[in-house]
């Protein structure tokens, strides 16, 4: 089998972080969900990748390489302009000949894997297989009705939903989807919907089959769920201490220092991960919070929050929380009263706290 990784889309509901950076990019535990997604691939017995890229094709092919570090082959596919899932599937062909393959969403984040997904379908006679989730709110999602064990529709964000079962982004292909992302027309989106071309196969006789999840699945299109897969992945990860821990500090639960990181005269609550080269000083770091690289943050309290690489923060009086802070951002303390807690600030921003 081969993978499909898709890794174009601009990120709107994640601005202002991604006006610079790739969605895709954006670590969850100090791991952008790109890394996680190609490691839940080759985890699953899978060597030879391709990923569609678009706008920032330059910045995931420069962070992504050509795979040697996940013992892997990728092969980039470049998509135009997004129009659709189905359409990066239609410009894959190429590169996925006849294999059967899945396909990935680059920005999702799910439990356990996929290896036991894989080695059923590729076992199986099945033309497709879903991944579905059970979920609060269909309406929001793609959804699937089942009979028979067998899918026999699929709606796109319905207003009366059948069922609450909705597609995840994950999903096994045999050469049979050609056929169908070649027939389709596009939606009144200007889209080649992925949803129609299951349908097509569904319509034409094809067996397709769902694989209904049990476990947690994120989609980290947004920032409240970002933070909710890092806490949720932070609390599943091994840590470790790799960095320097001075004797006036206090560690408690899971926490990983990576190497180089420093904490001096802080308290660091776990689930919790300090990236490389950070510093904390004076400081208290608190559950469900991840510091990427080479950050600062001396005075201040944080906590159920991702801050990224190279930014500061000192001399907060107040405890940060549910907060996603950018790159190269510098949160410092203003002289006048502090009332600010809570914040999503993009990359190089400059902010006083008053």
């Amino acid at each position: 089998m081969k993978g499909l990784i898709l890794s174009g889309g601009k990120g709107t509901r994640l601005y202002p972080i991604t006006y610079t950076s790739a969605k895709q990019l954006v670590p969850i535990a100090n791991k952008p969900v790109l890394f996680r997604v190609i490691e839940a691939i080759v985890d699953a017995g899978i060597r030879d990748i391709g990923i569609v890229v678009g706008d920032t094709a330059e910045e995931v092919m420069e962070a992504v390489g050509d795979g040697s570090r996940w013992d892997c082959r990728i092969t980039y596919i470049r998509q135009e302009a997004p129009l659709g899932l189905a359409h990066a599937v239609k410009i894959s062909q190429d590169f996925l000949g006849d294999e059967r393959f899945v396909m990935f969403l680059g920005d999702n984040v799910i439990q356990g894997g996929i290896s036991s997904l894989i080695s059923q379908f590729a076992t199986s006679d099945y033309n497709c297989q879903i991944v579905l989730k059970r979920v609060e709110h269909p309406e929001q999602y793609g959804v699937a009705e089942l009979k028979d064990g067998r899918i026999v529709r699929l709606v796109e964000k319905p207003r009366h939903p059948k069922s609450n079962l909705a597609l995840v982004g994950i999903y096994m292909f045999d050469h049979h989807i050609f056929e169908a992302v070649n027939a389709i027309t596009p939606s009144w989106r200007g889209e080649l919907e992925i949803t129609d071309a299951i349908q097509y196969l569904v319509d034409k006789g094809y067996k397709v089959y769902p694989h209904i999840h049990e476990g947690w699945w994120i989609d980290t299109g947004a920032p409240g769920d970002l933070l909710e897969a890092n806490s949720l992945v932070l609390d599943e990860i091994t840590h470790t201490i790799e960095g320097y821990v001075d004797r006036d500090s206090e560690i408690n639960g899971k926490v990983t220092i990576q190497k180089g990181a420093e904490i001096i005269n802080s308290r660091i609550r776990g689930p919790a991960i300090i990236g490389e080269y950070s510093r904390i000083v004076n400081s208290y770091i608190g559950p469900f919070t991840s510091i990427y690289h080479h950050v600062l943050i001396e005075d201040s309290e944080i906590e159920h929050s991702i801050v990224l690489e190279y930014s500061k923060i000192i001399d907060i009086p107040q405890r940060i929380e549910d907060s996603l802070i950018g790159r190269n951002v510098e949160i410092r303390r203003s002289p006048l009263k502090p009332k600010a807690y809570k914040m999503t600030l993009g990359d190089n921003s400059r902010v006083g706290i008053l």
